[in-house]
């Protein structure tokens, strides 16, 4: 019976998680068509309502994964439409239909940039529309579950920046620029980057899912040891036989660079793969720490090097 609905099931992370639970156990509600999972899926965007429609009968357990995450989204606002109130349309429609267990994918983005290692205690200090939008989430579910402590439970995941085939995301392009022989290192590739394998993500999203208690929980979600800019660049030379440029390209020139693409931008219109936001998230340490996961039992599938291993040759070799 499938009684779990996964709300955003379409993209790379869910995707890697209905392959997880198996088609027989879970059903899928995304605005795109899946790729492999076509047959249990229903189209409907998250920003409409009346989502209950999309709920089938036997659903026990919503997890929602669907968000606006891109960093070069415009207008900002969509950002708050989907990740805002769009989760509120998901709510009201687990209302409707009685469902009181929800597993939400946050993000990692809430704590800001260069912060030191926080972990789910930090303060949030989000310094993008996408960390502001998705901390305005996190504290919407947190009054609806108050709401009801007896009987909804609401366990929330911020993972990390999630990389793997597949995923055209910062990594994916960052990854993509090394295996091209094009990549420029900006600033001295000492910061250090908190990352999680989607392998290991979907596999924690499954144990929280078959381990979950009533209340609130909330994880952040990385692999460890966290890696330099460095020692990520070596990884990726080492699984793709290649050896890289050493020119470096100090921080406040790349800055520069980044302000001459966003203006570009809002001339002509198109979305370059380098901007301002890019490239202080590629300098910045983004460290988090995942203690509270890492002893919570669970036990990652793959290591972070065999994840960008596996990453690197199925998409650049």
């Amino acid at each position: 019976m499938r009684n779990t609905a996964i709300v955003g099931g379409s993209g790379f992370i869910g995707t890697k998680l209905i392959e997880l639970f198996g088609v027989d156990q879970c059903y899928n509600i995304d605005k795109n068509p899946s790729e492999k999972f076509g047959g249990i899926t229903t189209i409907k965007d998250i920003r409409e309502t009346h989502l209950e429609q999309a709920l089938r009968e036997e659903t026990k357990a919503v997890i929602l994964l669907a968000a606006e995450h891109r960093d070069d989204v415009t207008p900002h606002s969509l950002y708050y439409a989907v990740n805002v109130d769009g989760t509120g349309n998901v709510l009201e429609a687990m209302d409707h239909k009685g469902i009181t267990d929800l597993i939400f994918i946050s993000s990692a983005a809430i704590y800001g940039l260069n912060k030191k290692n926080p972990d789910e205690l930090f303060p949030p200090d989000p310094f993008s529309h996408y960390g502001k939008s998705k901390l305005l989430a996190e504290q919407l579910l947190q009054k609806w579950y108050r709401q009801d402590q007896e009987n909804r439970s609401l366990t929330i995941i911020r993972p990390s920046v999630a990389f793997g085939a597949n995923n055209k995301g910062n990594v994916h392009n960052l990854l993509r620029q090394i295996a091209s022989g094009k990549f420029l290192m900006v600033g001295r590739g000492n910061n250090r980057k908190s990352m999680a394998y989607v392998g290991n993500v979907a596999a924690f999203i499954k144990f929280c899912y078959e381990n979950h208690t009533k209340g609130l929980n909330i994880y952040n979600y990385t692999d460890k040891p966290d890696l330099t800019m460095n020692e990520l660049v070596d990884q990726a030379e080492e699984s793709l036989s290649r050896k890289l440029p050493s020119l470096r390209l100090p921080y406040w020139m790349g800055l520069v660079g980044g302000y001459g693409f966003d203006v570009l931008t809002w001339v002509t219109g198109i979305k370059f793969p380098i901007n301002s936001v890019r490239i202080k998230k590629f300098c910045a340490t983004t460290q988090y720490d995942a203690t509270k996961a890492h002893n919570s039992g669970f036990i990652a599938p793959f290591t972070l090097a065999e994840g960008l291993d596996i990453t690197l040759k199925s998409e650049f070799k």
